[in-house]
């Protein structure tokens, strides 16, 4: 496909500062929209007079148009030059969200939800390409640590912000609060970003995009729907699982066979960023699924209000902030591999102590393990962003940015989707177990103590103990879907052997370095 060159180093000063806050802008923008207007479902739906599966397609929508409009960003800004995407992305993306504030039915959210998507979808990818272009290979440890922040902070800080301006103003305010952000961007990125070489000898291979279209759209619809219609149990879940299945096929098919396939593979020849890939595809996973039941855990188990909940789970953000503002020194002397291990070690060692939690959690361990489980985020990702594109060239960096965020756009998608399915089911099944023991005949139940209490014999008693074993069911089932979690990050801690030395490519930079300022 593309042989168009990235944009030179910038020069330390003035200009790359600016692009680098434009970059962050961007970033934050579309990671808060992943996650901002979830908290805001209910009072859309009452306002915009929509149904329970309707109101879903808020979200739906935009998860689908993002995923599906990910995977072209390389050709489009190779083909048409970086700098013009990155301005029509966040001017689209900020019009998109204005519209979306605006909306006076649902039919109108949803439409605008899918261009907000469509017009997000590029501006994780293309802002780290032009962080990565913007600093040196010495540099980029640091480079990624401030776009990181951007990345992991968005989604943790969402629902928390979601409910503040919800609450404080209304559901509109979720959507406007991007309209001085991409204002700047654009205005930022119109002066002092860089255009890009452009490749107009390039052709698109459409056969090649829709058939991905339609395998990551199936797929996606599939997994976000699963859970409310029931999964396998539901003919419009197989009928996507299959024509996703027939897309992947099609896709892959065409790819191998065809001189100019859509999809660069030429960049998973690359040992380092192969090795991103599969890690960036468990941050993913591990960060959302975690997240997505985070949240009711907080609210539904121990009663903490929406704002008090959002307040807890931010502690987890500042834990990646410290962690990053650590980790690009930490790589000068310590390995990309050695971190990306520790920080997934941590991860599991947070797991561990939350499959304990239960309604009578205090507060002061909640914030001390998401504090240490965003910390062990942070040393992952740092590292991870950075050898990614150690050693990839230069002109597959916006393919490579844009394929790392559809593995971590499909792989989050997967987790909720499992966690999400596995504490439905969990609960169900524990409470079966547990109501088996509920009856007049347990000598349990016979204790002074317990009788005093849950009288069998009453209405009242018997639904205090429906709540009861209800509640344990729930916090049972939470405990299972943290196990999980755990063992799939220790069983993937192993595969950072397929990351190379960090030292020894650094190493070669700077000698290469030192000659060019020799000559």
């Amino acid at each position: 496909m593309s042989t168009a060159a990235a944009a030179p180093i910038a020069v330390p000063g003035l200009r790359r500062n600016m692009v680098t806050i434009c970059a962050m802008t961007a970033t934050i923008m579309q990671a808060l929209d992943t996650t901002i207007a979830n908290v805001a479902l209910p009072y859309m739906q009452g306002t915009l007079s929509a149904s329970q599966d309707q109101i879903n397609w808020v979200l739906t929508s935009y998860i689908v148009a993002a995923a599906i409009m990910t995977a072209p960003v390389g050709w489009i800004a190779n083909r048409f030059g970086r700098k013009r995407i990155f301005i029509i992305c966040s001017g689209g993306f900020t019009i998109a969200s204005v519209l979306c504030g605006l909306a006076q039915d649902i039919n109108q959210m949803v439409l605008f939800r899918l261009l907000q998507g469509m017009f997000g979808a590029a501006l994780v990818p293309l802002s780290q390409a032009v962080m990565l272009d913007s600093y040196a290979l010495h540099e980029r440890a640091k480079a990624m640590s401030i776009w990181g922040m951007g990345v992991m902070m968005g989604p943790i800080m969402g629902p928390s912000l979601g409910a503040w301006l919800t609450e404080t103003y209304s559901w509109h305010w979720v959507f406007f609060v991007n309209l001085p952000f991409g204002i700047f961007t654009v205005l930022g990125l119109l002066v002092f970003m860089d255009e890009t070489r452009k490749d107009l000898t390039m052709r698109f291979d459409w056969f090649g995009f829709a058939a991905l279209a339609v395998g990551i759209g199936s797929l996606q619809i599939a997994l976000d729907r699963g859970e409310q219609l029931g999964w396998l149990e539901s003919n419009e879940i197989i009928g996507e699982f299959i024509v996703s299945a027939a897309g992947f096929y099609y896709f892959f098919a065409h790819s191998l066979t065809t001189s100019k396939p859509f999809i660069q593979f030429a960049i998973f020849k690359d040992r380092n960023f192969v090795g991103g890939c599969v890690f960036m595809a468990v941050m993913g996973l591990v960060l959302f699924s975690t997240m997505a039941v985070s949240s009711p855990f907080l609210q539904n188990v121990i009663g903490y209000p929406i704002i008090t909940a959002g307040l807890l789970l931010a502690t987890r953000g500042c834990g990646t902030f410290v962690a990053m503002m650590l980790v690009g020194r930490l790589m000068r002397y310590i390995e990309a591999r050695t971190l990306i291990a520790g920080g997934l070690g941590l991860t599991c060692f947070s797991l561990f102590y939350m499959t304990a939690w239960t309604d009578q959690t205090s507060v002061p361990e909640i914030v001390v393990v998401s504090i240490a489980q965003g910390f062990g985020f942070g040393l992952v990702f740092v590292p991870l962003s950075t050898v990614a594109f150690l050693t990839l060239p230069n002109h597959l960096r916006t393919d490579g940015t844009s394929m790392l965020t559809l593995m971590r756009n499909v792989a989050s998608s997967i987790g909720i989707s499992v966690v999400i399915a596995q504490l439905t089911e969990g609960s169900r099944r524990v409470y079966a177990v547990l109501s088996e023991h509920i009856n007049p005949f347990n000598h349990a139940m016979q204790m002074p103590d317990v009788r005093g209490m849950i009288d069998m014999n009453t209405d009242a008693g018997r639904a205090l103990a429906d709540v009861m074993v209800g509640l344990q069911a729930q916090i049972i089932a939470f405990s299972q879907d943290y196990q999980m979690v755990m063992m799939f990050t220790l069983c993937v801690i192993p595969l950072a052997i397929m990351i190379g030395s960090t030292k020894a490519a650094l190493r070669k930079q700077a000698q290469a370095t030192e000659h060019a300022v020799m000559e």
